[in-house]
C-alpha cells in the first residue's frame, strides 16, 4: 500500500476532475430525458431508442480515444511530446472517418436504425425527428473528444471540465425554451432537444479548439503537427487500439442490443429502463473517472520505470476501488426515489424502474471494482487484449445468449431479463482480480527512436 499523500492528491487531482466531467456529460443526457419525460412519454422512448445510437457512436469514439491515451501516456512518463502529437494526428483521422460513416448511415436509413430498439410506430417516428438532427453532432463530438484525450494523456484534465459545465447550461437552456415552446418559441418537443444538444456540441468543439491551439502549455500542439501522419506509430496506435476498439464494439452493441431486447417486450419496460439508466450511470461516472486515472497513473508509471512502486500503486488502487464502489450502490439506493419523483410515468413503468434501480445497486458496486481494473490499471499497463477476450466470452458467449432466450423463448419477466443483462458485471470480479495481482500484464509500448520528425518549439 502507498501512504504517501502526494499519490492520493494526484490520483483523486485527476479523477476527480475526470468524474465531474463526466458526471456534467450525462446530464446533459439527464437533462433531456427528464424534460422530454414531462413532455411527453411516447418522445421520452423515442429519445431513448436513440440515445442507443449515440452510445454506440460515443464506445467507439471513446475507443480510439483510449487507445491513444494508452501509448501517449507512456510517451509522456519519459516526457517525449512529439510521438503523443503524432498519435494525437492518427486518432484524429480515424475518428473523422468513422463519425462521417455513421452520419452517412443515420442519413440514409434513420428510420431502419430506431426500428433495431422499438417496434411501436409512434415511437420510431418521435425517434427519427430526433436523430435527423442529432446526426450532425457526431464529427463534432469525435473531433472534441480525441483534443480532450491529447490533453488528458499529459494531465491536463480540468479543460474538458469547464467545456462540459458550459455545454450543460447551453444544452438544458435550450431544452427549456424550445421543447415546449416558451417566451414565443415554437414548441418542436424531441427536436428542440436535438437541436439544444447540436449547439452545445459545437460549443463544445469551439472551446476546446481555442484553447489547445492557443492556451495549452504543455503539448503545444499545432494545427500542422495534426496534417501529418507518422506511418510507424500508425502501426503501434492499431496494434494497440484494435483489442480497445473491438471491446468497445463489443460493449456499445452489445447495450444496445440489451436494449432491444426490452424494448421489444413491452414499452413500460424500455421507458423504465432508460430512467434507470441515466440515474446509474450518472454515478457510475466514478468509476469512470477513476477508471482513466489509473490508465493514465499506470501508463506514465510505466514510461517511467518505476516497477516496485507500480505494484504498490495497483494493490492501492484496489482496495479505493472497493470503497468507491460501495459508495455508490449505497447512494444509489438512497436517491432512487426522489429522482423517480421527477418522471411523469405510469404506475406500472415507476414500479419497474424502481426495482432495475435496485438491481444496478448490486451490479454498480461489483462494476466499480471490475472496470477500473481491467479498463484503468490492464489497459494502461499495455495489456488491451485481454479486456477484449474477456469481454467476447462474458457478454457475446453467455450474457447475450442466455438474455434472447429469457427475454424471446422462456418468456422471463423484465426484471429477470435485466438480471441476466447485468450479470457479466458481477463474475468478471473474479477474473479481474486474478489476472491484476499476477503482474504479468506490464508493457511498455514506446519506440525509443520515435519516426515523429522533432521540430523547434
Amino acid at each position: 500500500m502507498i501512504h504517501e499523500k502526494s499519490f492520493y492528491r494526484l490520483f483523486w487531482s485527476l479523477a476527480g476532475t475526470l468524474i465531474l466531467e463526466q458526471a456534467v456529460i450525462l446530464s446533459v443526457n439527464l437533462a433531456d430525458n427528464v424534460m422530454i419525460g414531462s413532455y411527453s412519454e411516447t418522445a421520452l422512448a423515442g429519445v431513448a431508442a436513440v440515445n442507443m445510437i449515440q452510445f454506440v457512436v460515443q464506445q467507439i469514439v471513446y475507443g480510439l480515444n483510449n487507445g491513444m491515451i494508452v501509448l501517449s501516456s507512456q510517451y509522456w512518463g519519459q516526457k517525449r511530446l512529439e510521438p503523443i502529437r503524432a498519435l494525437s494526428a492518427i486518432g484524429l483521422l480515424l475518428e473523422i472517418l468513422f463519425a462521417v460513416g455513421m452520419f452517412v448511415l443515420a442519413t440514409l436509413c434513420p428510420q431502419w436504425l430506431v426500428r433495431l430498439f422499438v417496434d411501436d410506430e409512434a415511437i420510431i417516428a418521435e425517434g427519427v425527428r430526433y436523430l435527423r438532427i442529432i446526426r450532425f453532432t457526431y464529427l463534432f463530438f469525435a473531433m472534441t473528444t480525441i483534443l480532450l484525450g491529447a490533453m488528458r494523456s499529459v494531465e491536463t484534465v480540468r479543460l474538458a471540465l469547464v467545456v462540459s459545465s458550459v455545454s450543460l447550461v447551453v444544452n438544458c437552456s435550450m431544452n427549456f425554451l424550445l421543447i415546449p415552446g416558451r417566451f414565443g418559441l415554437p414548441e418542436l418537443g424531441v427536436r428542440g432537444a436535438a437541436i439544444g444538444t447540436l449547439t452545445a456540441r459545437i460549443l463544445e468543439f469551439v472551446l476546446v479548439c481555442v484553447y489547445v491551439f492557443r492556451f495549452d502549455k504543455k503539448l503545444r500542439l499545432r494545427l500542422g503537427d495534426l496534417l501529418h501522419l507518422d506511418r510507424t506509430l500508425l502501426k503501434d496506435f492499431l496494434r494497440v487500439d484494435y483489442p480497445i476498439l473491438v471491446q468497445a464494439v463489443i460493449w456499445g452493441v452489445s447495450n444496445a442490443m440489451q436494449t432491444a431486447f426490452l424494448g421489444h417486450m413491452a414499452a413500460s419496460a424500455m421507458t423504465a429502463y432508460s430512467i434507470s439508466s441515466t440515474v446509474f450511470l450518472l454515478l457510475k461516472v466514478t468509476s469512470v473517472g477513476a477508471c482513466t486515472a489509473a490508465s493514465i497513473l499506470v501508463g506514465k508509471q510505466i514510461g517511467q520505470g518505476d516497477g516496485a512502486r507500480l505494484r504498490s500503486m495497483v494493490r492501492t488502487m484496489q482496495v479505493m476501488f472497493l470503497c468507491i464502489g460501495l459508495c455508490l450502490a449505497a447512494a444509489l439506493f438512497i436517491i432512487r426515489l426522489p429522482l423517480l419523483s421527477m418522471y411523469q410515468i405510469s404506475d406500472e413503468t415507476y414500479q419497474l424502474a424502481s426495482t432495475f434501480i435496485l438491481i444496478q445497486c448490486v451490479v454498480l458496486f461489483t462494476m466499480s471494482y471490475q472496470m477500473p481494473v481491467n479498463a484503468g490499471i490492464l489497459r494502461g499497463g499495455g495489456d488491451t487484449r485481454y479486456g477484449m477476450i474477456l469481454d467476447l466470452i462474458s457478454i457475446w458467449g453467455i450474457v447475450l445468449p442466455v438474455s434472447y432466450l429469457a427475454a424471446f423463448n422462456w418468456n422471463w419477466p423484465p426484471v429477470a431479463v435485466v438480471i441476466c443483462l447485468n450479470a457479466d458485471q458481477v463474475f468478471k470480479c473474479v477474473p479481474a482480480a486474478i489476472r491484476v495481482n499476477r503482474f504479468h500484464w506490464i508493457n511498455n509500448l514506446t519506440r525509443k527512436d520515435s519516426a515523429a520528425p522533432q521540430r523547434a518549439r
